[in-house]
């Protein structure tokens, strides 16, 4: 079953690898979608794929990189978007 979700990460989560470490590790799992930093100081994930490799992304997001602190990750569930990569989003 596929599975969506848009994921956001508060915490010391920038300037530290984070993005690439998802990227990473998405990549790894086979799952598609995006990456990016908010203005808000969060990041912002979006994941696609088979639906159990999606939830084991989020419990390894959860975890983070050494540097990182996650301090809430919110996780909502969105349409299938049909993403061809997943990729690190700069603005």
């Amino acid at each position: 079953m596929k599975k969506s979700v848009r994921i956001y990460f508060r915490g010391t989560v920038q300037g530290i690898f984070f993005r690439q470490f998802i990227k990473d590790n998405a990549d790894k799992r086979g799952l598609k979608g995006f990456a990016r930093n908010l203005e808000d100081g969060r990041v912002e994930a979006w994941l696609e794929g088979d639906s159990e490799r999606v939830d084991e992304m989020i419990e390894v997001c959860r975890i983070g990189p050494r540097h990182s602190q996650i301090k809430d990750v919110e996780v909502k569930e969105e349409k299938f978007q049909y993403f061809k990569e997943f990729k690190i989003l700069r603005f």
